[in-house]
């Protein structure tokens, strides 16, 4: 009597945010990457002159703080959605074919 064809909903997880360890791995690659600018206005200091000089001085003091900042700094990830989905019957796939068999 009732909708007994009716197929089962299956929600999928696609929409979800991202994992902890990829959020982690973010944050690292960001600080290593700045460390790395700082590395090389350490070096300009000593090869340029004048206003850039002191940008370059500017820049390896502030981005320290800048890089631990934004490297600890990791929000709530959004909420992810779900988004149902309509299974499939395989089940024909998978029985083998009746005719095949071989009896002992």
């Amino acid at each position: 009597m009732g909708d007994s064809q009716a197929k089962p909903v299956v929600y999928t997880v696609t929409s979800a945010t991202s994992s902890h360890s990829a959020s982690k791995q973010h944050r690292e690659r960001q600080y290593l990457t700045m460390m790395g600018i700082r590395i090389a206005c350490f070096g300009l200091m000593f090869a340029v002159s004048g206003w850039l000089r002191l940008v370059c001085i500017l820049a390896a003091v502030l981005l320290p703080y800048l890089a631990v900042v934004l490297a600890n700094a990791h929000g709530p990830g959004t909420p992810g959605t779900m988004t149902p989905a309509t299974p499939q019957d395989h089940t024909k796939r998978i029985r083998p074919d009746r005719t095949d068999r071989t009896e002992p």
